[in-house]
């Protein structure tokens, strides 16, 4: 499986305006187009927190443990639409209560998002997408804090993470 790099994705402003479109190829390719993103933090009622973990193929950091649901923001939708489709598509959860926490700029060497932070507390059944992960697992923040530095998170996920949740 690949990355569909002609898939067409809003470029914003720090505030979230979109301000035009270009493709995944062309805000992965180091010019740092300015693109928006999801992300959901699953905890179950233990405080236990689901990380997916990222397929080979992907080309932004693959084979590493990730933010449980984290997903681009298709070209016409709102951040409340692409989370429902993101986390139905890559856990198969439908029934939860997100509570936004955060807005913040990701900046990386390739890219730039605009990453919309949501949280949730879901003890139901969390079926990972085969097509798009290589699986998850439910993590305690000691087994996070113990992995951060190690090579084994995404980079992303760990700063976020300690400025949200540690």
């Amino acid at each position: 499986m690949k990355d569909n790099s002609e898939e067409r994705f809003p470029l914003v402003d720090e505030n979230g305006t979109v301000v035009g479109s270009a493709t995944r190829g062309e805000c992965h390719n180091g010019s740092r187009l300015l693109h928006p993103v999801v992300h959901l933090h699953v905890f179950n009622s233990r405080g236990e927190v689901y990380l997916q973990r990222r397929p080979e193929w992907k080309d932004i950091q693959p084979g590493k443990w990730d933010t449980s649901v984290g997903g681009h923001i298709d070209y016409g939708e709102t951040p409340e639409q692409a989370l429902l489709r993101e986390v139905r598509e890559e856990l198969g959860i439908t029934d939860f209560q997100p509570k936004r926490v955060g807005l913040y700029v990701f900046d990386s060497r390739r890219e730039r998002e605009l990453v919309y932070v949501n949280r949730t507390v879901y003890d139901g059944p969390v079926t990972p997408s085969a097509e798009e992960l290589d699986g998850g697992r439910f993590w305690t923040l000691d087994e996070i804090r113990s992995a951060i530095g190690q090579s084994i998170l995404t980079p992303n996920f760990e700063s976020e993470f300690q400025r949200f949740f540690l």
